[in-house]
């Protein structure tokens, strides 16, 4: 037994019990609006915390404790009082995609299936989609939304040069589009080009439906259909796919009918996690255990689930590269870390 050894690895155990603590009152903290309580004072005590916020003192000063000994919030004992550095605040609060505080909300969906997913180490398979949901839609929807509102066109499309061809007007699908915010960010932004979201889940479309008809859009669609079997009447000038390829059943399948989607010379534009298909390349990548984890926990599990690839959260820069080709695209352009956790993949 390696003394010095030990004592590392202990005081790791210890950061990631740290760590995993922390990370529930953040979720409670984001829950109940005591971050942004907090910001809207320079310094308060507990009292003054909790009546601005609409809770009990005694709930709040506890939870003050934990956010105090978990660097979150800073505390003077002589006075009394609480304060929430702006630093801090400004990655717990607000609709910018560097608010890390809804990351939290993983952890408690995440838990809820654990025995499911324990089940399926034993017994093989998985966890179906349905079992996360709908918390599962309303996370993804509430945690991404900033994200596209800061880079959609900015970034995702402006680096492949995207801009002119949607602003004079061309044909655009998205595949897996969930709550369909990016089709209609696209749609409001380019209103000479048309747009048609694919998504199996009847209650995503639905939502996307209304939010559609909400802001008063007349150049979007949407279709509930398994992308797997994505047949169209049409083809697209641009196929789109934000997070949505990796936890497929049949993702190559997916492909394949993305480029059989695409017009001679067409694009494929897809955005997933920034990862290496290599494990060792990924140990010191940023919040790498967390991906495993989520893959683990819903990707991966909810592909297994339908007998499908399982190809997991990091797949990879190798894997989806070789894949694209495989699928038909001669020619694939990546550009890596394009926002803190994605890769664009740019594929013609």
């Amino acid at each position: 037994m390696d003394d010095a050894k030990l004592k590392v690895f202990t005081q790791r155990m210890v950061g990631h019990v740290t760590g995993a603590s922390v990370m529930l009152m953040v979720e409670i903290g984001r829950q109940l609006g005591l971050f942004e309580a907090m910001a809207g004072l320079s310094t308060a005590t507990s009292t003054a915390i909790a009546k601005r916020a609409g809770l009990v003192e005694r709930y709040v000063r506890e939870w003050l404790g934990a956010m105090v000994c978990g660097g979150i919030v800073e505390y003077d004992p002589a006075a009394g009082t609480y304060t929430l550095p702006a630093e801090h605040a400004a990655m717990l609060t607000g609709s910018s995609s560097r608010n890390l505080a809804s990351i939290a909300g993983f952890f408690p969906l995440l838990s809820r299936v654990m025995p499911a997913v324990a089940k399926a180490f034993r017994d093989g398979g998985g966890v179906p989609y349905s079992a996360y949901q709908p918390d599962f839609t309303d996370l993804m929807d509430r945690r991404s939304r900033p994200r596209y509102e800061e880079f959609l066109v900015e970034r995702y499309l402006d680096l492949p040069g995207l801009g002119p061809r949607l602003t004079t007007g061309i044909r655009v699908a998205d595949v897996g589009c969930g709550t369909g915010y990016c089709i209609n960010l696209m749609a409001q932004h380019y209103p000479k080009s048309t747009f048609v979201g694919y998504d199996f889940s009847e209650a995503a479309i639905a939502r996307a439906r209304e939010e559609a008809q909400a802001i008063g859009l007349t150049n979007v669609t949407f279709i509930a259909q398994d992308v797997a079997r994505l047949t169209t009447d049409v083809t697209f000038d641009l196929v789109t796919a934000f997070d949505a390829i990796h936890d497929q059943v049949d993702p190559a399948e997916v492909l394949r009918r993305i480029r059989a989607a695409l017009v001679p010379g067409g694009t494929f534009l897809m955005l997933d996690v920034c990862a290496s298909s290599n494990l060792e390349d990924n140990v010191a990548a940023p919040m790498s255990a967390f991906i495993y984890t989520v893959s683990t926990m819903h990707c991966m599990t909810v592909s297994l689930a339908h007998n499908g690839a399982g190809l997991g959260t990091a797949w990879g820069t190798q894997v989806a590269t070789q894949m694209l080709k495989q699928a038909g695209f001669n020619e694939v352009q990546v550009f890596e870390r394009v926002d803190p956790m994605n890769s664009l993949y740019v594929a013609r």
